[in-house]
């Protein structure tokens, strides 16, 4: 286990000073002590350590996520919700560039688009959950229409990252409003 949390820990040091190219097998077992030849027992390539690593920075963020939605209140707008979704992961990328590396990084590999896929959906899921259960949009909302603007805000979060390493905070609020805008569509009609 020691051996597996140095390679992985190195590989996050690459990606986050030297970004996605950087991040070699060689230079992993390099940075981490371990000859190369020894990273191939725990892991039999690059893409997996990338896995792994993606999978324990998911497995992070969902736990922030989960707790900036259980510490919403009552009467939470729809707009405090989205930045409740938005706020921890911006946070969590400004701190851990590594994440954005393995996450937007072009010619990653697609083991990589897999696992950003199905911790998007259930993200989604669960922004719903929160959305319906605050009333905030009406219960049979589609679930399509949760991961469109999941899936939009983070191709625009993407893009924030593209040429910051903190996140363009002008493009970031681009994905805030664009959630908040459409999701307001779905907003239980209110009466006059």
């Amino acid at each position: 286990m020691k051996r597996v949390q140095a390679i992985l820990d190195a590989a996050d040091q690459i990606l986050a000073e030297e970004g996605y190219e950087a991040s070699t097998l060689g230079a992993v077992g390099k940075r981490a002590g371990i000859p190369t030849a020894s990273v191939y027992h725990y892991f039999a390539d690059r893409n997996q350590v990338d896995a792994a690593l993606l999978r324990r920075h998911g497995q992070d963020m969902g736990e922030l996520l989960a707790q900036a939605a259980d510490d919403l209140g009552p009467g939470t707008t729809l707009r405090e919700v989205v930045d409740a979704l938005i706020d921890p992961q911006l946070a969590y990328c400004r701190e851990h560039p590594s994440v954005v590396e393995l996450w937007y990084a072009p010619g990653r590999a697609p083991v990589l688009m897999e696992l950003e896929e199905a911790w998007g959906r259930t993200q989604a899921e669960a922004f719903r959950r929160h959305l319906v259960e605050r009333k905030l949009i009406v219960a049979d909302t589609p679930r399509l229409a949760v991961q469109v603007a999941y899936e939009a805000a983070d191709r625009i979060f993407g893009l924030a990252f593209k040429d910051s390493r903190t996140g363009d905070e002008a493009t970031v609020d681009e994905a805030r409003r664009l959630m908040t805008a459409y999701l307001e569509t779905y907003a239980p009609k209110r009466r006059r």
